[in-house]
């Protein structure tokens, strides 16, 4: 029985592309593996605190960063829901990193978390695609492929981007919105195909 760590940043309940794409994942990991498990934070609902020195010194030790140490260590793919908001990732979500990521403890060369599955859903309201304009903004992509390898050595990691995600509502970006709806049927796809691969590798 495979255990999937599902995590939610978007600030909205309602109107995420980024729950959307996620709930979409989870939608189909369920289908494909029925008994498998599914951890799930919404940092949103339930914000962490900021990373304080008491925390830091504890490590391990600290209750908090031991129990999402702990989730990180059960689940056998991580999903996570990573909008871009001024550039960067929810500051809920670098919170989130910052307790459960523990020099010497889960973050070492040979750790066991870098050997598992990431799924990151990178939203965004414009382009930040090669070529485009606003290309050298991106932090998101980068700054995550960049945490996980270095921290954990992580390999398998797979971005899935919905984005142009404002075009709907903005008249500015009108001539957009057929490659916003195109980019969003993609990461449907791609995030429900996704979730079948690993749910069956995982189960096996």
């Amino acid at each position: 029985m495979a255990t999937l760590l599902h995590i939610d940043s978007s600030l909205f309940p309602e109107g995420s592309a980024s729950r959307e794409v996620t709930a979409k994942f989870v939608e189909a990991w369920k289908e494909q593996h029925p008994t498998g498990t599914v951890i799930y934070r919404d940092l949103a609902a339930q914000p962490l605190p900021h990373l304080d020195a008491a925390a830091a010194a504890g490590g391990p030790d600290h209750a908090l960063r031991a129990e999402l140490a702990a989730e990180l260590e059960a689940a056998d793919a991580i999903l996570i829901g990573a909008p871009m908001y001024n550039f960067s990732i929810p500051s809920t979500l670098k919170a989130w990193f910052d307790h459960a990521i523990i020099a010497g403890h889960n973050a070492t060369p040979d750790s066991a978390v870098g050997k598992k599955p990431f799924t990151i859903v990178a939203s965004r309201g414009g382009s930040y695609a090669p070529g485009t304009p606003r290309e050298d903004f991106e932090f998101v992509q980068t700054y995550l492929r960049k945490l996980l390898e270095g921290m954990f050595g992580a390999t398998d990691i797979e971005f899935i981007v919905p984005e142009l995600t404002l075009a709907p509502a903005k008249e500015e970006m009108a001539a957009l919105r057929p490659l916003a709806e195109q980019s969003r049927t993609q990461a449907h796809e791609r995030a429900t195909a996704k979730a079948k691969e690993l749910a069956a590798r995982l189960a096996a």
